[in-house]
């Protein structure tokens, strides 16, 4: 993007819509409406595992090589349960869509899916977007098959965890909790209150204080970079007509997916881990540090 001015939008929608919850959010936090950050807590549900599910022979229409990409050719994989309600319409168990997020070989489970949304904004409200965490502590975890080195040793089953509690220590030793319990959704906690807040609500004392204390009339502005658009869509057309970046860049993405990527390593190896957010690199650890890349397959390499 640097090099070429490009507009790169990631699909982070939650810096947008949702009926500006998040954004005020942050505008709570940074008019010092709860004090100092002293922890935040991102919750993002859990997983559950799959029985074993066979390779078969992929669907009509699906160019199976080429969804794979750079990833291991392996064999397509499904039941022929059916998936119902959001995402539907496609085998409920399968290492393609929708499930293919349980799998380490193209996503990372829930901590790169709702936690590429929470974390975000948990990250941009502490103001570390362009920094990251010094350390992730995995202090509990599961995954639904075993592990050796850092790799699941079974191959027709979801890999992902299914419960865990990460911490990651953000700049200023402020703890940033990530965690498979609770309610989904990021809970803020300073020195003068607590609030929280997910897609459908945002709720707390500092919140309910606005009816008699209101923020600035631009203070959503503020955090946004200007007038909001109506959506996330809206907000990626009108960066293309301007020539800048929208909300949802990449270089802060970018940074915020490290949290995300880090604590599955972390789960993986099953050890805390010294990340060194200048160099990008985890601390004193070889075996750690393999897990950032991984060699393309052959036909889909990445020309730098």
């Amino acid at each position: 993007v640097k090099q070429t001015g490009r507009v790169f939008q990631v699909g982070t929608m939650q810096r947008t819509e949702n009926q500006q919850r998040f954004l005020q959010a942050i505008a709570l936090i940074r008019a010092g409406r709860i004090g100092e950050i002293r922890k935040v807590t991102c919750g993002i549900n859990g997983a559950t595992g799959s029985p074993a599910i066979p390779a078969i022979d992929a669907p009509e229409g699906l160019d199976w090589d080429f969804w794979l990409g750079p990833a291991e050719k392996v064999p397509y994989r499904a039941l022929p349960e059916m998936r119902t309600g959001y995402g539907g319409g496609v085998p409920l168990y399968t290492n393609c869509h929708y499930a293919w997020r349980n799998w380490y070989e193209y996503s990372g489970g829930q901590m790169n899916d709702w936690g590429a949304h929470h974390v975000d904004i948990a990250t941009w409200a502490l103001g570390a977007d362009k920094t990251g965490p010094n350390k992730i502590t995995p202090v509990s975890y599961s995954l639904p098959v075993e592990y050796e080195a850092g790799h699941p040793t079974v191959a027709d089953q979801y890999n992902s965890p299914t419960k865990f509690e990460i911490h990651a220590n953000m700049p200023g030793d402020i703890p940033m909790v990530i965690t498979s319990e609770g309610d989904n959704g990021i809970l803020f906690e300073g020195t003068k209150g607590r609030f929280f807040v997910n897609r459908g609500k945002i709720v707390g004392k500092p919140v309910e204080d606005l009816e008699s204390n209101p923020l600035p009339e631009d203070a959503i502005e503020e955090v946004y970079g200007g007038p909001v658009a109506e959506n996330h869509t809206d907000n990626f057309v009108q960066a293309m007509r301007s020539r800048t970046q929208p909300i949802s860049d990449v270089w802060t993405h970018n940074r915020m997916l490290e949290t995300c990527h880090l604590a599955n390593i972390s789960i993986r190896l099953g050890r805390e881990l010294n990340w060194d957010p200048t160099k990008r690199e985890i601390v004193g650890d070889d075996e750690a540090n393999s897990f950032l890349s991984r060699e393309s397959r052959k036909g889909y390499e990445i020309d730098m």
